[in-house]
C-alpha cells in the first residue's frame, strides 16, 4: 500500500514530462476539432489524462494517487492552461473535487471515490451554483432529513463536468441558514442533466443544468457534519482560487511565448515589429504581469503547504490573476494586428478562453469582498515582510 509520503525529485520530474508530453504530443493537436465541433473527444482525451496521471495530481498516494503539494501541482494546471481551454477546466474540476474530498470527506467516501478519481474511473464535480439563488446562505436547494436520510428538491445550474461526473458535491440548506453538503450520485432516481448553450471559450465541456426532484441519498452521503457546508466551502474555494491563478499565468505565459515569436518573426518597412518601441513596450507590460504573477503563487503555495490558510492571498492572486491575463490577452491581441483576431493564430483562442478566469470560484466583487474582510478582521497576511528593511 503507498504512503502519503511526497514524490522523490526524480518521481516528480518524470511524471512532470509525461504529462507535459501528452499534452503538447496528444492533447493540443486537438484544439481546432474541439473547437469547430464544440465537443471534446473523451474517446480520445480521456484515455490520454488517465495514461498520463492527470486525475490523480491532488489525491493521496494511498489511495493511488500522486499527492503532490500545491507548489508542485501548480506549474502543471498552468501548462494546462497554454492549450484548449476545455481540456485546463476538465482536470481543473476533476482534481479541485478529489483534493476537497481527501480534506473533507470521511474514511468511507474517501475510500470509496478516491481510489476511482486517482484512475479517472469516477469523475467528480461540485453542484453550487443556481439559476434562481445565489450561493451560500441564499441556496434555494434544500435537503430534509427523511428517516436515515435525506430528500433534494432544486436546481442546479452551469455545472462544469456535469456530462462526465459520476458524483456530485451538493449544497444544500438543510435548515434556516444552515449550508450542508452531500454526495450524488449519477443515474440517482429524480436526478436530471440538461445540457446548456456553449460557453464563449473552453469550449467542448458541459456546464448543465442539474434538477434534484425528490432525491434521496443516504444518511452516509452527507459530507461532514450538518450545516458544515459553509466551511466545507470556504475552504474549497480557498485554495481552488489558486487554482485559477495558475491558470491565468499558463495562459499568459503562452500569450507572451507567441507574442515574442510572432514580433521577431513579422517584418514590416524591413524591420522585425519586435524592434518597434510600441511593441516592446507592449512585450515588456505583459512580461511584467507574468513575472508577478508568478511570485504571488509561489507565496501563496508556500503557505498553505505549510500548513497555512490564505483567505486573504488566495483572493488576492486570483483577482489579480484574473486581471493579469486580461491584460496580457488584450496585447497579444496587439502584438499579433488583425490576424490575431482570425482562428489562424492560438491569441483569439487563448483571449476567449482566459475571461472564464473572471467567472470561475468567484466573480471580481466576491474577491475584493472576501480580501477586504480579513483585512478589516485582522488578517496580517503581510507579516512575512517583517524585519524587511
Amino acid at each position: 500500500m503507498p504512503t502519503d509520503a511526497q514524490l522523490t525529485d526524480d518521481e516528480y520530474r518524470k511524471l512532470r514530462e509525461t504529462i507535459t508530453s501528452a499534452i503538447w504530443d496528444e492533447l493540443d493537436p486537438l484544439e481546432q476539432r474541439i473547437e469547430d465541433e464544440e465537443r471534446i473527444p473523451y474517446d480520445i482525451v480521456l484515455p490520454v489524462l488517465r495514461r498520463c496521471g492527470a486525475f490523480g495530481l491532488l489525491v493521496p498516494r494511498r489511495f493511488g494517487g500522486s499527492g503532490l503539494s500545491i507548489a508542485r501541482y501548480l506549474p502543471i494546471i498552468a501548462e494546462f492552461a497554454k492549450i484548449q481551454g476545455g481540456i485546463r477546466v476538465l482536470v481543473h474540476v476533476h482534481n479541485s473535487f478529489a483534493h476537497a474530498l481527501s480534506e473533507i470527506g470521511d474514511p468511507a467516501q474517501q475510500a470509496a471515490l478516491l481510489p476511482g478519481a486517482a484512475t479517472g474511473e469516477r469523475s467528480l464535480a461540485f453542484a453550487l451554483t443556481e439559476p434562481d439563488h445565489g450561493s451560500g446562505a441564499d441556496l434555494g436547494t434544500v435537503a430534509r432529513r427523511d428517516g436515515d436520510g435525506y430528500v433534494l428538491d432544486g436546481r442546479k445550474w452551469l455545472i462544469t463536468n456535469s456530462d462526465i461526473a459520476s458524483h456530485f458535491m451538493v449544497f444544500a440548506k438543510t435548515a434556516p441558514g444552515a449550508v450542508s453538503a452531500l454526495l450524488v450520485e449519477r443515474g440517482a432516481p429524480g436526478l436530471t442533466i440538461e445540457p446548456l448553450p456553449e460557453t464563449m471559450g473552453c469550449k467542448g465541456g458541459e456546464h448543465g443544468l442539474l434538477t434534484l426532484d425528490g432525491v434521496r441519498v443516504a444518511a452516509p452521503a452527507l459530507v461532514g457534519r450538518e450545516g458544515q457546508g459553509q466551511e466545507h466551502l470556504e475552504r474549497a474555494l480557498e485554495i481552488s482560487r489558486v487554482f485559477i491563478a495558475a491558470s491565468s499565468l499558463g495562459t499568459a505565459e503562452r500569450s507572451l511565448e507567441l507574442s515574442l515569436r510572432h514580433a521577431q518573426s513579422r517584418v514590416t518597412f524591413g524591420r522585425p515589429i519586435a524592434e518597434r518601441q510600441a511593441v516592446q513596450r507592449y512585450l515588456a507590460e505583459m512580461a511584467i504581469d507574468v513575472y508577478a504573477l508568478r511570485g504571488m503563487l509561489a507565496d501563496a503555495a508556500a503557505k498553505w503547504d505549510a500548513g497555512g490558510r490564505i483567505p486573504a492571498e488566495s483572493s488576492m492572486v486570483k483577482q489579480f490573476g484574473l486581471e493579469a491575463v486580461g491584460r496580457v490577452t488584450d496585447r497579444a491581441l496587439l502584438v499579433h494586428g488583425g490576424i490575431g483576431y482570425t482562428r489562424r493564430h492560438p491569441v483569439e483562442r487563448l483571449y476567449r478562453d482566459a475571461r472564464l478566469n473572471w467567472l470561475e470560484e468567484g466573480t471580481p466583487t466576491i474577491q475584493y469582498l472576501v480580501t477586504a474582510r480579513e483585512l478589516v478582521a485582522g488578517y496580517a497576511f503581510a507579516d512575512a515582510f517583517d524585519g524587511a528593511a
